[in-house]
């Protein structure tokens, strides 16, 4: 499954991406220091695709075909829930909120969902602007919601419901 935008697209990751996932999610400089430490192995990452019930990973490509991250979506504690990583070398360049857009239009195209969330650290100022230009909400914080490096940490909580979105800004246009 191939979703195009205009200067990036999103392919559907297959069994066989998993090895650059792993290496990607392994390496502290790709998952940032907002994001916890977290080394685990192939067959843990196998093991989650696996069990994937009602989400997708995509890989986030630019035109050239060049892997620059991924976004995926998923059901957490029954909600749709959003994740996204861009390569460090690749960030503050607008392909996370391309990549967000394409996917949150692909998914209120295709889903009968009436809203799609995302968390993110409070500190992570480029992710949470990235969301409310896309027409995220702020909705509140989760204190102290999870271990990261050494402390704890607080959770922003966005999200898009169907009447705010409206209509594709990407796909379909």
């Amino acid at each position: 499954m191939l979703l195009e935008g205009k200067n990036v697209n999103l392919r559907l990751m297959e069994r066989n991406d998993l090895p650059i996932l792993h290496e990607w999610i392994n390496n502290p400089e790709f998952m940032s220091k907002y994001e916890e430490l977290k080394q685990e192995s192939e067959a843990e990452l196998e093991k989650t695709y696996d069990n994937l019930k009602d989400g997708q990973w995509f890989f986030v490509h630019k035109k050239d075909g060049t892997k620059i991250g991924y976004v995926a979506h998923y059901v957490a504690d029954g909600k749709r829930e959003l994740g996204y990583f861009i390569l460090p070398e690749e960030r503050q360049k607008g392909y996370a909120n391309e990549a967000i857009q394409i996917i949150v239009d692909y998914l209120f195209l295709t889903k009968n969902i009436i809203r799609i969330q995302a968390q993110v650290d409070p500190e992570n100022v480029a992710s949470w602007k990235t969301l409310e230009k896309l027409g995220f909400q702020k909705e509140g914080m989760l204190r102290k919601a999870f271990y990261c490096r050494g402390k704890w940490k607080d959770d922003l909580i966005y999200s898009i419901l169907r009447e705010e979105w409206k209509e594709p800004k990407i796909l379909t246009k």
